[in-house]
């Protein structure tokens, strides 16, 4: 794999490369770490947050996050994501998805070791569509172990849930295999929700995910998750619509939990005025549906990213190859291989 440009922004690298059917979009990214940008009162993390400084990131050696494509663009057409601008989804190939990964470690070769290692499969694409998906993460501590020393290995899978997938529930069922055997629980699988009321989901996701009732009879078929508790995620706009109660009615919580981000400000999103006013700067977006939630038994993890994560275009929903420029401080390096 032939990496043609590397953006630097402030908490991490947007890398642009020559896959085997084009060019993919991946990331390497630095956390903050828990304490400054997630409250979750079920893991002790009880602070409020008002807005999260750019300040210093972790460095690698603690927690490294790589999020890699899945497809080459996506045909899902979320009305908040930049990605389908990029073309329709393309399957990556088993090389493309190892080649991501490698191509990252390889940038920063001096990182030899590293607390936990995430690979997010979530920068461009519907990984459940891909079936390399299953066997990149099935490879993953091995390649991992090849380039690190004693890290932890955290594999995480966030899906739409598309329609039309026939083979939805197979991936999702292998996934989850993989997850509580071989990771023995230490791998995450992320319903992307964003709203309880269905014609609200069929505006956002174009018609192309299904019913809440459809996705939580896969949900209640899942076994029960070792580790980490599958999430529901809502990415809270300001007309989000979200009932805790009829959540509970059909997610179990000794199964499911919740997360809120607010909607990341993508070119899509600044169209449509789909938007979390206050969202980066108050808490007061995310109280009410943090505490319905608890109250109808749900442990939930509210995430709040930085201006300079939002801006730099390292969030989810944002594309670099859709035309979109960082909108922080910013270096451009193009690679020129001269043949």
């Amino acid at each position: 794999m032939r990496t043609k440009t590397i953006i630097e922004v402030p908490t991490g690298e947007i890398y642009v490369s020559e896959g085997e059917h084009g060019l993919l979009e991946y990331l390497s990214l630095r956390d903050y770490g828990q304490d400054m940008n997630v409250k979750a009162d079920f893991l002790g993390l009880t602070r409020e947050i008002n807005s999260v400084p750019d300040c210093a990131t972790l460095p690698l050696s603690k927690k490294w996050v790589i999020t890699i494509s899945t497809q080459y663009g996506c045909s899902m057409n979320c009305k908040f994501c930049d990605v389908p601008k990029v073309g329709p989804g393309k399957n990556a190939t088993l090389k493309d998805l190892n080649d991501q990964i490698v191509s990252v470690l390889k940038s920063h070769i001096n990182v030899r070791r590293t607390n936990r290692l995430n690979v997010h499969f979530a920068r461009m694409g519907e990984p459940t569509w891909n079936k390399y998906v299953l066997d990149c993460a099935e490879q993953l501590p091995e390649l991992a172990e090849s380039w690190l020393i004693s890290s932890v290995v955290h594999p995480v899978v966030s899906t739409m849930l598309p329609k039309n997938n026939i083979n939805l529930e197979t991936f999702l069922h292998a996934w989850v295999n993989l997850k509580n055997i071989l990771y023995n629980g230490d791998a995450g699988l992320q319903f992307s929700i964003n709203s309880t009321d269905d014609a609200q989901r069929d505006y956002l996701f174009s018609g192309n995910s299904l019913s809440l009732e459809e996705i939580a009879k896969i949900g209640a078929d899942l076994p029960r998750p070792k580790g980490r508790k599958y999430a529901l995620n809502f990415a809270l706009a300001d007309n989000s619509i979200i009932d805790g109660k009829r959540l509970r009615e059909l997610f179990d919580p000794l199964k499911f939990m919740c997360k809120i981000t607010p909607m990341h400000n993508t070119s899509e999103c600044i169209k449509n005025g789909i938007a979390t006013e206050d969202g980066y700067t108050q808490y007061t977006p995310y109280r009410n549906v943090e505490a319905d939630l608890i109250n109808n038994g749900f442990d939930v993890l509210v995430f709040i990213p930085s201006y300079a994560e939002d801006y730099g275009l390292i969030t989810c929903g944002n594309a670099i190859l859709s035309g979109s420029t960082p909108r922080t401080k910013y270096k451009r390096i193009d690679i020129n291989y001269g043949d």
